[in-house]
């Protein structure tokens, strides 16, 4: 990538922060879609993203928790199996042709409903049953470090579909739940830490700040239907990078 491009790519990382913080999301699909564009090396689309997701994941997680937005009681039955599923999947490189396109089509899918249920209220919230938490925590963590992402963009959507928590509170499960995923993903690919590009503090820096920006929101002050508008939208997005690149 040509030198002149990187303060553009820099500022494109800002708004993909902002925007999925605000749902509790680190980003890393908007950030693999992002440096894509910007015809960053293949090598180096996974791991940079993993570290962009570690840091906006970060802020968030001790944003929203900060907020009591949060409960380790739904969160850690899937985070326990997740971890490992995820540093297992870091170490696969499947060709994309075998994946990509299941996913898109079920964070498509999401989306509608998402997009279906903007206008209701939250209805009674049941937390899932043990087993049924940690085989869907299983699926998600190897999902996720399979393509690279913190999970938190499937989590997200079949928590609130599903009525397991609270819409703002799914947001700080869904951060905490995308920084240990995209932690153990990486570790999983530690050896394409070499593929980071030299610039990359300075889209963690871009990223930092529009994270905090974006959680600050989220946690504290946009309302339930602006929040699951932003979850469709970046559902939409996300589904439709699994078909086109």
């Amino acid at each position: 990538m040509s030198p002149d491009l990187i303060p553009f790519l820099a500022v494109c990382i800002f708004v993909v922060a902002m925007l999925y913080a605000s749902v509790g999301h680190g980003g890393a699909s908007g950030y693999l879609a992002t440096m894509a564009l910007f015809s960053l090396a293949p090598a180096a689309l996974k791991p940079t993203a993993l570290l962009l997701n570690i840091v906006v994941a970060g802020v968030g997680a001790w944003l929203y928790c900060s907020a009591k937005q949060f409960s380790w009681r739904v969160l850690w039955p899937f985070a326990i199996t997740s971890i490992p599923a995820s540093y297992l999947g870091g170490c696969f490189n499947l060709p994309p042709h075998l994946y990509r396109p299941a996913l898109g089509m079920v964070l498509l899918f999401a989306a509608w409903r998402l997009f279906v249920r903007t206008g209701r209220q939250e209805g009674e919230i049941a937390p899932p049953q043990l087993p049924l938490a940690m085989a869907v925590g299983a699926g998600l963590g190897f999902a996720s470090g399979l393509i690279g992402v913190g999970g938190g963009i499937f989590l997200s959507p079949l928590m609130v579909l599903l009525g397991w928590a609270r819409v703002r509170e799914i947001s700080g499960i869904a951060a905490l739940f995308i920084l240990v995923n995209s932690v153990a993903g990486l570790l999983g690919h530690i050896n394409s830490l070499q593929q980071i590009p030299e610039y990359a503090p300075l889209l963690a820096v871009m990223a930092l700040a529009g994270g905090t920006i974006g959680a600050l929101g989220g946690s504290r002050h946009l309302p339930v239907p602006a929040i699951l508008k932003t979850m469709a939208m970046l559902l939409v997005v996300a589904g439709g990078k699994m078909f086109l690149l």
